[in-house]
């Protein structure tokens, strides 16, 4: 048979070209549209999260970020790395995050404007973790759907977008861990571990716990890297103890203390056994929500394929999840979804989902020998259950209303919540002098609004003696899925009665009747529709302000 030289074979094989380079540049091109879509998602979502006050647009961010934002303040402000002045308690767990807020409080921004400074910085950190991703899948397989199940799964998971989107370190710490998976897949083991070590030691700066983490990738690499298991146990757990130890010397010189306050919040008080179980609780609770064949399906990929790289981002996932049930989960998943400690793992078990949903995909294939149509038709089946896999991870606690958050048809979480914070602070700044009392349970957005007044922080988080009392309410084994961790202590002899705040702002919803003593010595007044009690005769409230 003669070759062909006619126009029409040549465009034949000019068009066959374009069609191949089409295919080498699709996974770029869904890259691409993914993160276009989801930088049009994270802006709708921040400007959904903000409200006018006064003739002032207000950016606010959760509000136990809010809570490091009074510590950035003080720190900007040379007073130290405090949440009241001349007080060193730690009530945080992320100093790096805090120290980061601080740079953005150096800048001629005031705090609605540094808020949304943190927010898109959240969805900077967010959409690297996109591009991490797909570096990750493209390590894994070259199969789209994979890629796309991974990329849109992460990109529009709505507890994600919460804690990233709202001022979270979780968006910089979940960078952190695909980064570090990624880096360890990769790993160019002459050059390159030296780095990885140092990006494991410094994630733990961001939040303690990120030593989870960062030992089983060390294990890991013990483990699959036999040549150089010396290495990275000698070298890497070196320089991961080197962080831990050199933050904890710190601490411990400027706070008192080896572990943040929050830890003994958490960790002290509270029954193991209780702690654990509730753990459990909210782990099943998870995998309940997102629907258990979506949740176990990657679990189905150690048969399809059992090779080190799925087995290492299983393992993180895992982790993640161990730990999270180890201090008892977080204390929002009663709005439903991934808490904050598995969230930051959840690319990588969305990246399992994608690449074992190809591999069965494949494997239906070639054992039905389908073709043409039927292979059409197996591909739009597939991404018929992302679709639905990602629509019924953001179906909350099988509340609609969820779907009409997540779409942003209804107010995101905590954004009432916030709005009234924000109204309390302006109130209080009317009705009270330069340093009064102020007591409060949400201890993030009234408390930095109003940095020039002490605050009393009812729940202890930032409260040494509170933190290391027994929780206040009895829990057992029956009553697991009410715990709260971190708001569970208070003391009213002490807050209240000893310390004699000028106001007080709330009481927790879980106890009044014990305050009832305290609350004779002040006077109960609405103000625009908000409750405060006032002490009676105190010098420090503008009692001619008060309406």
């Amino acid at each position: 048979m003669k070759p062909c030289a006619t126009s029409a074979c040549s465009k034949i094989r000019t068009g066959a070209s374009r069609m191949k380079a089409l295919r080498n540049y699709s996974p770029l091109i869904v890259l691409t549209i993914v993160l276009l879509g989801f930088g049009v998602y994270a802006y709708r979502y921040i400007q959904a999260t903000s409200f006018v006050i006064e003739g002032t647009r207000y950016y606010n961010l959760f509000d136990d970020a809010m809570v490091s934002m009074r510590y950035a303040w003080n720190l900007a402000h040379g007073n130290g790395l405090v949440w009241n002045v001349g007080e060193r308690v730690e009530g945080f767990t992320n100093p790096f995050w805090v120290f980061f807020m601080a740079f953005w409080h150096l800048l001629p921004l005031n705090g609605p404007q540094i808020s949304l400074a943190m927010q898109v910085s959240g969805g900077v950190f967010l959409a690297l973790n996109l591009i991490i991703l797909y570096k990750i899948v493209q390590h894994l397989t070259d199969d789209l759907l994979a890629l796309s199940a991974a990329l849109v799964m992460t990109a529009f998971y709505g507890p994600l977008a919460v804690w990233g989107l709202l001022g979270m370190e979780v968006s910089l710490l979940t960078l952190l861990l695909s980064l570090s998976a990624w880096m360890t897949l990769t790993l160019d083991h002459a050059r390159h571990k030296h780095w990885l070590y140092l990006l494991l030691g410094f994630s733990t700066l961001i939040r303690i716990d990120m030593a989870v983490p960062a030992v089983l990738i060390l294990g890991f690499l013990a483990f699959t890297d036999r040549p150089n298991w010396k290495s990275h146990l000698v070298w890497g757990m070196s320089v991961l103890l080197l962080f831990l130890g050199g933050q904890s010397l710190l601490r411990y010189w400027y706070y008192g203390e080896w572990l943040p306050n929050t830890y003994a919040l958490k960790m002290i008080g509270l029954s193991p056994v209780i702690r654990i179980a509730r753990g459990l609780w909210v782990l099943f609770e998870l995998a309940w929500q997102m629907n258990w064949v979506v949740f176990l399906l990657p679990l189905a990929g150690f048969l399809l394929r059992r090779d080190k790289n799925i087995w290492l981002l299983a393992l993180l996932f895992a982790g993640q999840a161990a730990y999270s049930t180890y201090v008892g989960g977080d204390a929002w998943e009663h709005r439903g979804g991934a808490n904050r400690f598995i969230s930051i793992a959840l690319p990588l078990w969305v990246t399992l989902f994608g690449v074992t949903l190809a591999n069965i995909r494949n494997a239906v294939e070639t054992s039905l020998r389908l073709n043409g149509w039927k292979i059409t038709l197996s591909h739009v089946v597939a991404l018929v259950l992302v679709g639905f896999s990602l629509w019924n991870a953001n179906f909350l606690l099988a509340d609609y209303r969820s779907i009409e958050r997540w779409l942003l048809q209804r107010k995101p979480f905590y954004i009432e919540s916030h709005e009234k914070y924000i109204r309390t602070a302006l109130i209080l700044e009317k009705i009270t002098q330069p340093g009064a009392k102020i007591a409060v349970t949400a201890a993030g957005t009234v408390p930095y609004y109003l940095p020039d007044r002490y605050f009393i922080d009812l729940l202890g988080k930032t409260d040494k003696l509170i933190a290391r009392q027994p929780v206040k309410s009895p829990v057992s084994l029956a009553g697991i899925a009410d715990v709260r961790p971190g708001h569970m202590k208070w003391d009213y002899a002490y807050s209240l009665g000893r310390l004699q705040p000028d106001v007080i702002v709330q009481l927790w919803e879980e106890d009044y009747k014990s305050a009832e003593p305290y609350l004779v010595e002040y006077e109960s007044v609405t103000i625009d529709g908000l409750p405060f009690y006032l002490r009676k005769g105190s010098p420090l409230v503008l009692w001619d302000q008060v309406k």
